[in-house]
This record gives structure tokens, C-alpha cells and sequence, in this order.
């Protein structure tokens, strides 16, 4: 990822066009039209050998013959022409390009993807950007740049919209501005062949002039790039995203349930919701999806009263919520008798709450007021059909001035001319207001969905998500003995004995040669039980006959398994049968039948799969996928999105399942697939869950064969183990390793012990408690691009204290990394901070940043000799108020000390 010169895509002081001309409806008079007719007052050049002048503008044969190199070369030139304009353009110093030129579109090995490599390779010696090509070209109100061929431009707002289609650039743009909507930014990222989706999330999100971003993709084609990027921007504003094909694919040939059922637009919903984004149907939905999120602050929950004067409205909306798998607020006994107070005696005493329709204007303000105190409301819809007893005006007027106990109001109002100025009242106050009851019911879902999406991406998962043992060299014996056989199946006992490696409950399974073994071992291990066939070349047993469940004795294990031999070899006379497995049945009784699997996609790596197993899981399809690594909240929210999930916690009197030992499987087969690049597929199916707890009864491995050291390709990195270490210091252990997200209790102790003065050196600032949305960015952090160490010790009990942190955040293009450092206030002295700086510079060298930078007060003397100390050059901040500290850690620059 990288934002390298995107300031001069974005914000350049000069642009060149390349291309162009007054020919009638071309792209380059198209776009020189822009171009003019927009504010912009920086330098504008124009290109084209067949013209002297343009537009009473000079025109310059060529790039050579420019006065001066543009920041931002706009081209429309024919598409063979275009490597070498990018090269000269390169050479001149220019450092962005917009590609409008189709032509550019085949696959790698055709005539056009060798322009578009060659475009590129000209690009590479100057790191010059090129937005396109194959698009429609960018438009940044900021500085009144209209640099594309769009019909008209765009309003100046706060919206940043970025889309891979052209035609529906164009057409939003048309759209929005009868909507009088405004953006800082309009970018068509067309075939993206160098600047992407996740290259313009990254500049987006620390534009000031932007307060959402807006996507419409169709594909993304780097997984971890684009989550690392969606993850920050979303933590620092709301991104909405509309992505395009959710059409069902034929399921493709899969060695496991779990690769059939985990189709791309399930992971795109993922993927989406682990970011923190919220994904929208269509594009008026994603504007929808803005205003609703822009008006209403402070939802604390999904819990919906519906307040209304016809009772058929709050039925629709009541209908609307259902049919999207939600309930209304369950108002109580206490509520409904303050409702009766002032109520007619007619009203039916449920929420929806029907005010009668004709309610006077008290009568809205008391039910309302009533609604926002109940403390299980959440906030409130008001529903309004138009009467000639009181004018909409007055009760929007009343409404929007009423106090709400900082519980949102949104408001419906249904007609046309008779509400209009009742929805103007409710826009001008910043009340979201919808014209039908359904509008305003699916507005409020998509603001309860983005709230739980930002809660996971800001969640604070248990302490002992990473304490679990797992025996590694134990599945790496299994896997790599398997690859050297050929094998592309684990058996069932060996996926079982990988499954047991990383504490996942597993049936006792027995493998035998032949059915008189199978005998006895059945015998030993107590009927009744269940008889496999054990076969490399057989995917899916029952699909053969190879299961037989229940066998009651002797008799019943030779005739099943002879009858299961005959089924086989008719069926698939080529399969290679090795034997049988023997395993006691396991009793239902009130468990249930799960399935927990793994899955590579293509673009994101490995997903997980949760849902309802058994033999006819594909059938039932009821699942739900997330991207590891998972924590124990990442899996409850998991099981939480499947029907199945609703019914473990107990129905009817039935004891719920073990939901502990559930959720300590779905980390763990996360840990397993994040440890093992090898794992290419996995089943648990069924994994049976009761009261009791849970157990694997058949598991399924396809593995393939990586390079040596190879890790999962992961969309997000996982916590890096490999960097803990422990160092012997003054007597004792401590601890040296990467943040966690289960250190958040641990930090808010560590900040207590600080001093105000060390807080400032540290922070610049002065705070007393930080808050949870501060001690997660400090805690959660994306290890692809920013890397936090703590030194920690632990007392008897196991809690953790933090004695000292030194934190850096990379930029995208690796150039450099700005360090902070502080040591606990009571721990001075003891060499801390050097062992942390020193760790830091060693992990910085290893990623291959290019140098360490940071900043300190003239006074921090301690700081300013331990960065001497460890080879940090030293100079005056701009203003003189500070010290800048830097240490390239090129091939050339050295360490003071290395070691400890």
C-alpha cells in the first residue's frame, strides 16, 4: 500500500492534458471543457502537436516544450502511446497521471496487458501515479479541479466517492446533484492498474476536507491490502461501500462442505464488517446510508419504539423489521402505565405505540418524552399520517425541540405537500426523515448495523485468548509425513490428531486393517458404535455408504463393513481402501449437529465457516463465514449471524449448549489455519455441542504443498508470537512482546502509574483516564503497518503490568517510521528503555523501514542520551520548540548496541 505522491494526483498546483483538442465530443474537448470551467487557479498546460493555441490557451507540441513539468499529467491520447508519454513525463518530474485512454483491459499475457505492464514499468523509475486507466478521471472541489470527462461536476461537500465503474460515476454524479449533495473528492479508479481502492482509502483517511468515504467496488484484487486500509480509515470516519455482484456462483468442486458453502460475496460481508465499513445494497442506499449515519448521534442500541397515529403504519414498519430478522423494544409494565396516564383508553397498550390519529401536539411531546426515559428503548421512530385536526408543521416544530435523554429520533412522514414542511423542519435540525416506514426502518438498521461493526473493530476480547497450548511440532509431523506421501487428504485419525493438537475435542477413533479388527476394537471401546471407511481417494464417506452409526454388536460391525466394502468398491472401483476406523458413538440427546470449517478464497486467504452441520448442511444453508484470526468476541459474533446460533443458549425448557467450549473450538481451528499455510481445506462435521460440551465426530483435512516457512496468505496479520522474548533483568523475568487487544485493562493500570509529566513527554498532552475508544487504538493494532512492544512482568495470579511501551506507525510506503517511547514512572533507571529502543530498531531493520524518526522536548534529557546512545542523529524542530530524533536504517547505518 502506499500514498506516495498521491498529493499530487489529489491536490496538484499544475496539470497538464495531454491530448488535447476541440474536436466535437471527444474525451480531450470533454475534458479541456472541465478543466476550464472549474475554479482551479493553478498552472494549466495543454498538449497537442495540431494546435498553437486552445481555447485562447497557448498549446504546447509536447511534453519537452512545456514551460514547466505539471504535478498532474491528464492523458487521452490512443493507448499505444501511452508508455512512452508516462516515461517522458516521468523524466520531467511529473509525478502523476490520469489515464482516461482505454485499451489496457486483457489478461497478463495479451496484447493489452503488455501495454498496461509496459505503462507501469515506464511509471516504476519515477514512482510516478497513475490513476486509471480505463476512467472516467477525478474531480477535487477543494482546489476546483475538474479533471475527467463527466457531464458537469460536483457540488463541494464532505463526501469522498471513489468507484470502478465509469457509467456509474457518471450517473451518481448526475444524480447527486438533484439531491444537492456535495463531495471533497469524485475519483473513477477504473482498472485501478496502480492506484486502488485501498491506495485512495489511505489518502481519504487523513483528509481533513473529508468526513465519509463512499466505495463502489466490483472486485478487490489484494485482500490485506485493502483490510489494512479499511480497517484505519474506518476507525478515523464512517466508509460505506457498495459491492457490486452478489450474484450466487455455482458452487465450486470442493474437498470439504466448507469450500462449496463459502461463496465470495460471503466473504466480502466478512471482510466488510471486520473492517468496521457498512455495506449497502445500491448507490441511493449508500447515500441514504450517509445522512442516516451524519444525523443520528448517539445509538446505543437496536431496541425501536414506534410512535405513530395510525396504526396501519406502525404494522408496516413493525413488518418491515421482521422481514430483517429483527424485533421491536419490548416496552414494560412500568412503561405501558406511564403510557396510560396520557393516552386515550383506546390505545392498544404495545409498541408500536398508536397515539390515536387525532393527537394533539401534547400528546406526541408526552408519548414521546415517555418513550425516551423507558430504559428499554433504544431510540425512537415517530410515524406520522397527515390530518386536518393539527398541521404536520407544529408537531415537527414541537418534536425537534424536545429533549430525548440523547436518544435519537427518526421521524416518517408520510404525503407529499401536507408534510413538506414537517420534513424540512426535521432536515434543518438534523432529524433524519424518511418519506415511508419502511425507508425509515431500513435507515435505522443500517445505523445499528455500522454500530456493531465499529464496536467489533473497537472490541476488547478476553485476556486468555492466546494462553490455550497447542502442539505445533506435532501437526507439522502430520502434515509434512502426508505431502511426502503425495497426499492431498489428511486421513480422518490424522485431521483428528491435528484437531487434538490445538485442544479441539475429538472422538476416540480407532484405525484398523480389517473388519476382524474392527471387531475387536469395538468390543475394547464399549457398544454401540460407528464404522468408517478409511480411504485417501474417498472425500466424503456417506456419499459412498462408508458411515455406519449404531452398530450394536460383533455381528453388526462384520455385516456393516462388508456391506460397506461392496457399496465402495461398486461405486469407486478406483478408490484405495486402507482399512476402517472405529470410533463409540457419541449420543445425541439434546446436542446439536454444527459444522466449523476452513476455506481459502482467492482474495482474502483463509475464511472460517460456522453453521448448521450434519449431512444435509449444503442443503440447509445456514452459515456464516469471518476472516481470522478470531477471538472469543470475533466468534461470538460469528455464531450470532447463523439460525442455528439462536437456539444454542436453550429452548423449551432444553439446557443450552456448552457456548464456552464452543467458542474455544472456533479460535482454535482460527489459530490452526493461521499457524499452517499448509491447510488448504478443513471440516469439523458434525461437531456436536451440548450442555455437556462439544466434540468433534468426523473432521476433514485437504492439505497442499507451500514453500518451506511459508505463512497463510491472511487479509489480517495475526499477533505475531515469533517476536516474544524474555529477558533475565535485576533478579527477574521480563517479558518483551508485541500489544495485544486483551491488554487494554493492563494499559489503563500502566497510564495510572505515570506522571503527568511523563504522560506529556510522551503524549504532548495531559489526560487523567483515557477512554476505551483511545486504549483501543493503542491495543488493537494492525501489525502489517504499525508495531507496539511492552515490557511486562506477571504476578502470582497471572495479571499482567505493563513497565514500559515503545510504539511506531509506518507509513504506507515504508519510508519511515515515527517511534514513541515511555517507561513506567516508578521504573526508571533500570535500562527498560534501551531494551525496548533497541527491540524496536532490530524489528524496524527486519520489516525494512527505511528510518526511525521522532520527537521530544529540549528538556527530555533522558530521551535525548538513550537516542544518542543507540545511534540517533539529533536536530531543532521547525519553530524551535522541539528535538527531532532520526536513524536510517539502511544498509549502511549502524546500531550502537545490538544486544542485550
Amino acid at each position: 500500500m502506499t500514498v506516495r505522491n498521491l498529493d499530487a494526483l489529489f491536490r496538484p498546483r499544475s496539470v497538464a492534458l495531454i491530448g488535447a483538442t476541440l474536436r466535437p465530443h471527444s474525451v480531450g474537448a470533454t475534458v479541456l471543457a472541465n478543466l476550464s470551467a472549474g475554479a482551479f487557479t493553478g498552472g494549466l498546460y495543454l498538449v497537442n502537436p495540431k494546435y498553437a493555441t486552445l481555447a485562447d490557451q497557448p498549446c504546447y507540441p509536447s511534453i519537452g516544450a512545456l514551460p514547466a513539468p505539471p504535478e498532474l499529467a491528464v492523458l487521452c491520447t490512443p493507448a499505444a502511446t501511452v508508455p512512452a508519454l508516462i516515461a517522458e513525463l516521468g523524466a520531467a518530474g511529473t509525478r502523476a497521471a490520469i489515464v482516461l485512454t482505454s485499451g489496457f483491459e486483457g489478461p497478463e499475457d495479451s496484447a493489452e496487458g503488455a501495454l498496461r505492464q509496459a505503462m507501469l514499468d515506464a511509471a516504476r523509475p519515477y514512482l510516478l501515479r497513475i490513476l486509471g486507466p480505463n476512467c472516467v478521471g477525478m474531480i477535487a472541489t477543494g482546489i476546483g479541479l475538474n479533471a475527467s470527462f463527466a457531464p458537469g461536476t460536483a457540488r463541494q461537500g464532505t463526501l469522498a466517492f471513489a468507484t470502478q465503474s465509469g457509467a456509474l460515476a457518471t450517473a451518481v454524479l448526475d444524480w447527486s446533484r438533484s439531491r444537492q449533495l456535495g463531495f471533497s473528492h469524485f475519483i473513477s479508479l477504473g482498472n485501478s492498474a496502480d492506484v486502488d481502492a485501498a491506495d485512495v482509502l489511505d489518502y481519504l483517511a487523513s483528509d481533513s476536507g473529508t468526513h465519509a468515504i463512499l466505495l463502489y467496488v466490483e472486485a478487490i484484487r489484494h485482500g490485506a491490502k485493502f483490510m489494512s486500509a479499511a480497517r484505519a480509515a474506518a476507525r478515523n470516519k464512517p466508509v460505506l461501500i457498495v459491492k457490486g455482484g452478489r450474484s450466487v456462483q455455482a458452487a465450486r468442486a470442493a474437498a470439504s462442505h466448507t469450500g462449496a458453502m463459502a461463496g465470495a460475496d460471503d466473504v466480502y460481508d466478512a471482510a466488510i464488517r471486520r473492517a468496521g465499513m457498512l455495506r449497502v445494497d445500491s448507490t441511493e442506499a449508500l447515500f441514504d446510508a450517509v445522512e442516516m449515519l451524519g444525523r443520528m448521534r448517539g445509538l446505543r442500541g437496536d431496541r425501536l419504539a414506534i410512535l405513530t397515529n395510525g396504526g396501519g403504519a406502525g404494522v408496516m414498519a413493525t413488518d418491515a423489521l421482521a422481514d430483517a430478522g429483527w424485533t421491536l423494544a419490548r416496552l414494560s409494565d412500568q412503561t405501558l402505565s406511564r403510557l396510560d396516564a396520557v393516552l386515550p383508553a383506546t390505545w392498544p397498550r404495545a409498541n408500536p405505540v398508536d397515539i390515536i390519529g387525532d393527537a394533539p401536539v401534547d400528546r406526541y411531546l408526552r408519548a414521546h418524552s415517555l418513550l425516551c426515559e423507558a430504559p428499554e428503548t433504544d431510540a425512537v421512530l415517530m410515524i406520522h399520517a397527515p390530518t386536518a385536526i393539527v398541521p404536520a408543521a407544529e408537531i415537527a416544530a414541537a418534536l425537534v425541540s424536545a429533549p430525548s435523554g440523547g436518544k435519537p429520533l427518526l421521524t416518517a412522514w408520510l404525503g407529499a405537500d401536507a408534510v413538506q414542511q414537517a420534513r424540512r423542519l426535521c432536515q434543518h435540525a438534523g432529524v433524519p426523515t424518511f418519506d415511508t416506514p419502511e425507508q425509515a426502518v431500513r435507515g435505522f438498521l443500517q445505523a445499528c448495523e455500522y454500530r456493531r461493526n465499529q464496536q467489533l473493530l473497537m472490541r476488547t476480547p478476553h485476556a486468555d485468548d492466546h494462553h490455550a497450548p497447542v502442539h505445533k511440532d506435532l501437526v507439522r509431523i502430520i502434515i509434512d509425513d502426508a505431502l511426502r506421501a503425495s497426499k492431498k487428504l489428511l486421513t480422518e485419525p490424522e485431521a483428528k490428531a491435528v484437531l487434538a493438537a490445538y485442544g479441539v475435542p475429538v472422538v476416540e477413533t480407532r484405525t484398523v486393517a480389517s473388519i476382524e479388527e474392527a471387531v475387536g476394537h469395538a468390543a475394547r471401546l464399549g457398544y454401540p458404535v460407528a464404522l468408517k471407511i478409511l480411504s485417501g481417494d474417498i472425500t466424503h464417506k456417506s456419499a459412498v455408504g462408508g458411515v455406519a452409526l449404531d452398530l450394536a454388536d460383533a455381528a453388526a460391525v462384520r455385516s456393516a463393513g462388508s456391506a460397506m466394502l461392496e457399496r465402495v468398491w461398486q461405486q469407486t472401483p478406483e478408490a484405495r481402501v486402507e482399512g476402517f476406523t472405529v470410533q463409540p458413538m457419541v449420543r445425541h440427546g439434546d446436542g446439536c449437529e454444527l459444522i466449523v470449517g476452513a476455506a481459502a478464497d482467492p482474495v482474502f486467504g483463509p475464511v472460517l465457516l460456522f453453521g448448521h452441520g450434519g449431512i444435509n448442511t449444503e442443503r440447509i444453508g445456514d452459515h456464516a463465514v469471518a476472516l481470522p484470526p478470531l477471538d472469543t468476541l470475533l466468534a461470538q459474533d460469528l455464531v450470532s449471524r447463523t439460525r442455528i446460533g439462536r437456539l444454542l443458549d436453550g429452548w423449551h425448557g432444553q439446557p443450552g449448549v456448552d457456548s464456552d467450549g464452543l467458542l474455544r473450538v472456533l479460535v482454535q481451528v482460527s489459530r490452526l489455519v493461521c499457524d499452517f499455510a499448509e491447510i488448504a481445506e478443513l471440516d469439523i462435521n458434525p461437531l456436536l455441542a451440548s450442555a455437556a460440551g462439544v466434540v468433534a465426530l468426523d473432521a476433514r483435512i485437504a492439505i497442499k504443498a507451500t514453500v518451506p516457512g511459508t505463512r497463510p496468505r491472511l487479509a489480517i496479520q495475526p499477533y505475531p508470537e515469533a517476536l516474544e522474548e524474555c529477558v533475565e533483568r535485576n533478579g527477574g523475568t521480563v517479558v518483551l512482546r508485541p500489544v495485544r487487544p486483551a491488554d487494554e485493562a493492563a494499559y489503563q493500570a500502566y497510564f495510572r502509574q505515570l506522571t503527568p509529566e511523563d504522560i506529556h513527554a510522551r503524549y504532548f498532552c495531559t489526560f487523567r483516564e483515557p477512554e476505551h475508544s483511545q486504549l483501543a487504538r493503542l491495543t488493537q493494532i494492525d501489525y502489517a503497518r504499525e508495531m507496539a512492544f511492552i515490557a511486562t512482568t506477571s504476578d502470582a495470579c497471572g495479571r499482567t503490568s505493563i513497565l514500559g511501551e515503545v510504539r511506531a506507525v509506518a507509513d504506507p510506503d515504508n519510508d519511515q517510521a515515527e517511534f514513541g517511547i515511555a517507561v513506567r514512572s516508578d521504573c526508571k533507571g533500570q535500562g527498560l528503555g534501551r531494551l525496548l529502543l533497541e527491540k524496536m530498531i532490530r524489528y524496524a531493520r527486519a520489516k525494512g523501514i527505511g528510518a526511525l524518526v521522532g520527537c521530544t522536548m529540549p528538556h527530555n534529557q533522558p530521551m535525548l542520551t538513550l537516542a544518542r546512545d543507540c545511534g540517533f542523529s539529533t536536530s531543532v524542530a521547525a519553530g524551535g520548540n522541539g528535538v527531532c530524533l532520526q536513524l536510517a536504517l539502511g544498509e549502511d547505518a549502524t546500531v550502537v548496541r545490538a544486544d542485550y
